[in-house]
């Protein structure tokens, strides 16, 4: 089955994203790409979250943690981020080489383009505008270890086209600016209409196809996280509110002066 074989030009650029969840076979953040930094993650209930800025552009880095190659699927806002179907686990996704990261920019047009994620209002998400809002806010990785064949079977195999991708250029991480912080949310506590993620500009993002036979018909591995504004996450009290301000009274009670204390 025909896969797709992430650039690993990509790997030592990538390297430093961070992770916002640390699984057993590989990592996954979410970057803000109007900042350059990983976004920060808070849990509730089990659950992962990421405040998301509307307007922004964002990427989900994913890192395999494993000596062998690993299929990755995508799913944002239950729509597989490869193909635009309704997101399924049996789906095409992104091969990683052993050790290696990728930064997901945004929906897959062809073999060389995306179109950006970004952080949207609702009615302007993808999901939306294809008539599939239900599940919008969230964001899935599933993970499939590579079926290998017997040690005395791959002596004389053929190398990985995937390590041919590593002559591409990628060009998703040059408008990365400086890391900066989150401005105040001086509405922190009011509940803003939910977010989803936008179909945006295109953009370069070479790949090529690769083979892959997974071990197992289902996952090894699940990684799931949720994003919404940050003055919604502050609202269901997954990111603490602001400390609150005591104004002075001036009439808190008592009836005559009482002496100061010596």
């Amino acid at each position: 089955m025909k896969r797709f074989a992430a650039s690993l030009a990509a790997c030592a650029l990538l390297a430093t994203a961070g992770a916002a969840s640390a699984g057993q076979l590989i990592d996954v953040a979410v970057i803000d790409r109007s900042t350059g930094q990983r976004i920060q993650v808070y849990q509730q209930d089990g659950r992962l979250y990421v405040p998301g800025a509307p307007g922004n552009r964002y990427a989900v880095s994913i890192t395999n943690k494993t000596s062998g190659r690993v299929l990755t699927v995508l799913s944002v806002d239950g729509i597989n981020a490869v193909t635009g179907d309704t997101a399924s686990t049996d789906q095409a996704g992104y091969v990683l080489g052993p050790y290696q990261s990728f930064e997901i920019n945004g929906w897959r047009k062809s073999l060389n383009e995306v179109a950006a994620f970004y952080f949207t209002q609702l009615p302007d998400s993808y999901a939306a505008r294809t008539n599939r809002p239900d599940n919008v806010g969230v964001i899935g990785v599933t993970v499939f270890r590579e079926s290998v064949p017997p040690r005395a079977a791959i002596t004389r195999a053929p190398r990985a086209r995937a390590d041919g991708a590593a002559r591409e250029a990628d060009s998703r991480t040059a408008d990365a600016a400086a890391p900066s912080a989150l401005p105040a949310e001086p509405q922190a506590l009011r509940r803003q209409e939910k977010i989803g993620t936008g179909h945006g500009e295109r953009e370069r993002s070479d790949v090529a196809y690769t083979d892959f036979r997974r071990a197992t018909s289902h996952p090894a591995e699940t990684i799931t996280v949720y994003y919404d504004t940050r003055a919604n996450l502050v609202a269901r009290g997954v990111i603490p509110g602001p400390t609150p301000v005591v104004e002075p009274n001036p009439f808190p009670g008592g009836r005559f002066v009482p002496d100061p204390r010596t």
